[in-house]
């Protein structure tokens, strides 16, 4: 009985450990959105980003990017932004699903990231319009 109660305990703790990871990856990318920052948000994106606005999928350069989100964020003032879920696909991809409030719009987002080096960087970010 005690062997399974320390299993137990052993992957509730790593389970526990798993998703305190995966908030602190995105703790600054949250951070720079909730500021509505795109000088911030850059900072934590690829060398290519491919960014969706309600729809539109490109693939943008970090300089590029960094007026797309400009635009975004000018469009649509931040008022909160939360992430309600974290976790990763079968082939180890880290993602985040967020909603991003602006006056009267909300947007669920997504962002996806691949760990280059020892960081994680945004390759995707989805803004849909709720």
């Amino acid at each position: 009985m005690k062997s399974k109660m320390w299993v137990f305990t052993f992957v509730f703790a790593l389970i526990a450990s798993l998703a305190s990871a995966q908030a602190d990856i995105f703790s600054p990318m949250k951070d720079a959105l909730k500021a509505g920052s795109a000088k911030e948000m850059v900072k934590h994106l690829n060398q290519s980003v491919d960014i969706n606005l309600e729809g539109e999928v490109n693939t943008y350069s970090k300089a590029q990017a960094e007026f797309v989100l400009r635009d975004f964020f000018k469009k649509y003032p931040v008022s909160d932004f939360t992430i309600e879920h974290t976790g990763s696909s079968k082939n180890g991809l880290q993602y985040a699903i967020g909603n991003y409030k602006s006056n009267k719009d909300q947007f669920n987002v997504l962002i996806r990231v691949k760990q280059s080096a020892n960081v994680y960087l945004i390759h995707e970010i989805s803004f849909v319009k709720e």
